[in-house]
């Protein structure tokens, strides 16, 4: 593109050109912006069209150093790292380096729900805005679920949205303010982006409660020991809600024997866990999560009640894919990290056969060990690299199976399989070395059993 007139003030470069980039430049062109986007790789035809449509200046395969570093603000990809060498060369220039929450929650009035945790996000995410959406609220869905948050700011109008929010989202916020955040739980993950360090991580995902104030609020998992230390040594601002697998709850929700209840604000809700789409005591977690943001913004008992039973979970989350021969195949491909198998693991009573394995993050297995011990009797191990999850396994799982080969993972579970087994992908690892991602793993794992039974 010609970049000839882009002007010298209110500079604006949005690094990333996938959904939350271009989201931010058609945000930041309708605020009156001079606006150009970078990304170092190519940019997929559905979005070059929107930005030539919307004549914004763009640049793809590489970025420009020089012209970048004149911006007045920078918006940046999530997966982009503050460490590469362009970031840095902003942030020691003084350039604000926001993320794209940040920036579309500058440009709106709505209620802001905000939703985090190490696990879980997606699935209490979804949740939450279909309990809002079933109650008849104006609510769009934003984060790294549905489309860009910034492009919604610019294009509708919500009185409401629902974000899901990763770390790397919430590293570069400032003002970013919601009126309900939700911490599910804080477990060691992407600790290779935070320098080994726990509590880095740890500080990246509080910082979702930095902006709140006493008329606001914040639920979250007090299960979680790491979670509950921190708001010990913190000033919380926000007014906070509990809650509990294990106890009651007076000014929060809890599980109780198979009953979810919610006591917030004088009212109270009770529903049979049984009754949900959803299974296993995480998907508890989350239930009681959704269920206390929708009291809290006001939504009836019984309408909570019909939404909580009319959902349908994202794929890859527990999935059932099919059962044959008395054995019940589950796709759990999403969970990337150990604390996501743990919750798997903890929703199934029967023998487990688990296939893992992927680009380990800094995994460790000490969390999941007896229960693995207890559960698993058989573990495939599906990746390049099988060194560390063969030698910690070994002599806890009596049989190990290396493959690079997500059919013969699928053709060797069979084998070891009996009527009642469950044949669990839950990799605890990211998939980029045999996959394009998650959802191709798990996509990848449903056509192999499918084909294999014969569907």
């Amino acid at each position: 593109m010609n970049f000839n007139h882009y002007s010298v003030q209110n500079k604006v470069t949005i690094l990333g050109g996938g959904e939350s980039g271009v989201g931010a430049a058609i945000l930041a062109a309708a605020q009156g912006f001079e606006v150009f986007l970078s990304d170092s790789g190519p940019i997929s035809d559905k979005y070059l069209a929107i930005l030539d449509e919307r004549e914004i200046f763009f640049e793809q395969g590489g970025h420009s150093p020089a012209r970048i570093l004149e911006s007045d603000l920078v918006i940046k990809s999530p997966g982009i790292p503050d460490s590469v060498p362009l970031v840095r060369a902003l942030l020691d220039k003084g350039t604000p380096v926001i993320s794209e929450i940040e920036f579309a929650s500058r440009y709106t009035n709505a209620r802001l729900i905000a939703i985090t945790g190490s696990n879980g996000k997606t699935t209490t995410t979804l949740l939450t805005y279909h309990l809002l959406k079933t109650a008849g609220l104006q609510v769009g869905l934003a984060g790294n679920v549905g489309d860009s948050f910034a492009w919604q700011v610019a294009e509708q109008h919500f009185d409401h949205y629902v974000l899901e929010v990763s770390s790397f989202q919430l590293d570069n916020i400032d003002k970013f303010r919601p009126y309900i955040s939700i911490l599910l739980n804080i477990t060691p993950d992407h600790l290779d982006r935070y320098g080994y360090e726990f509590q880095n991580y740890v500080d990246s995902k509080f910082n979702i409660i930095r902006n709140q104030t006493p008329d606001d609020f914040l639920i979250y998992f007090d299960g979680s020991d790491v979670i509950k230390k921190e708001l010990e040594k913190r000033a919380v601002q926000p007014e906070p809600v509990a809650i509990s697998i294990e106890h009651e709850v007076q000014a929060g929700s809890y599980l109780s024997g198979n009953t979810l209840i919610s006591q917030i604000q004088g009212r109270k809700f009770e529903q049979s866990f049984s009754e949900l789409p959803v299974k296993g005591p995480h998907n508890a977690i989350n239930a009681l999560a959704a269920i206390s943001a929708a009291m809290l913004v006001g939504i009836e008992e019984n309408v909570i009640q019909e939404g909580m039973k009319s959902f349908k979970n994202a794929p890859h989350r527990l999935e059932e894919v099919a059962v044959s021969a008395g054995v019940t195949y589950i796709n759990d491909s999403k969970a990337t990290n150990v604390d996501s198998v743990y919750y798997a693991l903890g929703s199934f009573d029967k023998p487990v056969i688990l296939i893992a394995g992927g680009v380990d993050k800094g995994n460790d297995y000490d969390q999941i060990r007896d229960m693995v011990q207890d559960k698993v009797k058989g573990l495939i191990i599906l990746g390049k690299k099988i060194d560390k999850l063969r030698d910690y396994f070994s002599g806890i799982v009596s049989e190990i199976y290396p493959t690079q080969d997500i059919q013969d993972a699928v053709r060797k579970a069979r084998e070891w399989s009996n009527p009642g087994d469950i044949v669990l992908l839950s990799p605890a690892c990211a998939s980029f070395d045999l996959f394009k991602n998650y959802e191709d793993r798990g996509d990848q794992f449903k056509a192999a059993v499918r084909s294999m039974i014969g569907e």
